[in-house]
């Protein structure tokens, strides 16, 4: 069985940093695409990082780009994501998702949920101001 667990959420001030883990198990860690989405409170859960492990492709949204670094730990079937710079439209529940059959259909559609057949729980982060 594939299990995604997040961990690393909690509370931090403004400007403060964070690291998330996505700790994978029940596939082979090799070949795979685990993206990071988020979703605020009355908001829609959108994309925030996406790794492909088959050509090493990573991907930002804009809000997050110079803030936020997303790595791969093969040998702790470990996806992380490094959040520096918080800010409060950060705050948000985080998400990892995982394709494990095949790459992105296109680069461009990272972000999009129904690519994903994976999902975590989830870990709440909270940034305050």
């Amino acid at each position: 069985e594939v299990q995604l667990v997040e961990s690393g959420g909690g509370l931090v001030q403004a400007g403060g940093s964070l690291r998330l883990s996505c700790a994978a198990s029940g596939f082979t860690f090799d070949d795979y695409v685990i993206t990071w989405f988020r979703q605020a409170p009355g908001k829609e859960r959108e994309g925030v990082s996406c790794f492909s492990s088959y050509d090493g492709t990573i991907s930002y949204a804009d809000s997050v780009k110079g803030r936020f670094t997303i790595s791969s730990d093969n040998a702790k079937n470990t996806v992380y994501l490094q959040m520096n710079s918080l800010k409060p439209e950060d705050t948000a529940v985080y998400y990892c998702a995982a394709q494990i059959r095949r790459p992105l259909l296109l680069l461009t559609l990272w972000a999009q949920q129904g690519e994903y057949e994976h999902w975590g729980r989830g870990t709440q982060v909270t940034v305050s101001s």
